[in-house]
């Protein structure tokens, strides 16, 4: 994109004095990272590359269904039809929102074991996950490679959102320790699509100034609201705690976990996650499960339904959704039946 058309598409934030013309080419300079392209996810990438960053990289594990269309604004009706990984839908239609920017779509799960990767070169990382677990990790690992991380919650008519810098803000683990969460999901008691319009759009804004350098402008506390029940109100940001392992023992739990979680319970939804081998050849396990299960594909994954009920959702990088059930040991039974060990 030349400097005019850039000056005319980014005019109107170019006019908002705090960014300017030197903010908006540091923004096209800048690299971030968003994990989970669920609602949060969708609204925050809508926003980041609607604002003319340099590269967005996204990263989710899941295709998209019918039930996610209420709330995850890039999607539609055909992408849930055909099961079109997340990452994937989104590149497409974000690619005709602004082609100045580079997009990097992965379709992956986050794990202790690829989440330096993931993060290396990014300037800033922003919450688009629904559970704590994912959640440390970012955590850690920003603060390990001391890159910001925009922390963001919704769920029913709530929401909350705040930035975390390592060496200037405590850590989330300071802010929440693990086991202090609700455990309350969207998957479990709801949410309605205004709600993460609202949190996404905090968080955006604070990866914003942040990203051209308004520091000063950054807020310090943790914002929460209930929109349905016209509550709000802002909590200061604590200090990093003397026992945080992170911020004052430098040690990074949530990194030490690689090969841990080889069976994971995606809360709320009935399916058990396996991550058990390299990588799956599509093509040849679609020819081996069509003899015993009624198969639909598309070249970012493979469905099998079984006769026992529940499904299988195999993906190239080696991941297995086992759909229908949430005893772990029920989903590996199926797995070593159908896929082996």
């Amino acid at each position: 994109m030349t400097t005019n058309d850039s000056s005319s598409r980014y005019s109107r934030q170019m006019l908002f004095k705090p960014i300017g013309p030197g903010g908006q080419r540091r923004l096209s300079e800048c690299a971030v990272l968003i994990v989970g392209m669920g609602a949060l996810g969708t609204v925050l990438a809508n926003h980041m590359v609607r604002s003319g960053l340099g590269t967005v990289r996204f990263v989710d594990r899941d295709y998209v269904e019918a039930s996610n269309l209420q709330r995850q604004m890039l999607y539609d009706e055909e992408d849930a039809a055909a099961s079109i990984p997340k990452a994937i839908a989104a590149k497409q239609r974000l690619s005709k929102i602004n082609s100045g920017v580079k997009l990097e779509a992965i379709v992956a799960d986050t794990t202790a074991a690829n989440i330096d990767q993931l993060i290396e070169g990014m300037d800033l990382v922003l919450d688009g996950t629904d559970n704590f677990h994912t959640r440390y990790l970012l955590n850690d690992a920003c603060f390990k490679n001391q890159i910001p991380f925009v922390y963001g919650g919704a769920v029913a008519s709530r929401g909350m959102s705040a930035i975390f810098v390592p060496g200037q803000t405590g850590c989330l683990r300071c802010l929440i320790e693990p086991g202090d969460s609700s455990g309350e999901t969207c998957d479990m008691i709801g949410v309605i699509s205004p709600v993460v319009d609202i949190v996404a759009s905090y968080q955006a804004t604070e990866a914003l100034k942040h990203l051209v350098g308004d520091t000063a402008a950054r807020r310090n506390t943790l914002i929460t609201f209930d929109a349905w029940h016209n509550q709000s109100y802002e909590m200061k940001l604590p200090s990093s705690k003397s026992d945080c392992p992170v911020c004052c023992g430098h040690r990074y739990p949530a990194l030490d976990e690689i090969g841990l979680d080889d069976a994971t319970s995606l809360c709320g939804r009935e399916t058990i996650q396996i991550r058990a081998r390299s990588g799956f050849d599509l093509d040849y396990w679609k020819e081996k499960l069509e003899r015993v299960a009624r198969i639909q594909s598309n070249p970012f994954l493979l469905k099998a339904e079984l006769p026992e009920g529940e499904r299988l959702v195999l993906f190239p990088d080696g991941r297995v959704l086992v759909q229908g059930t949430e005893d772990p040991v029920r989903a590996k039974t199926l797995y070593a039946r159908y896929i082996g060990l």
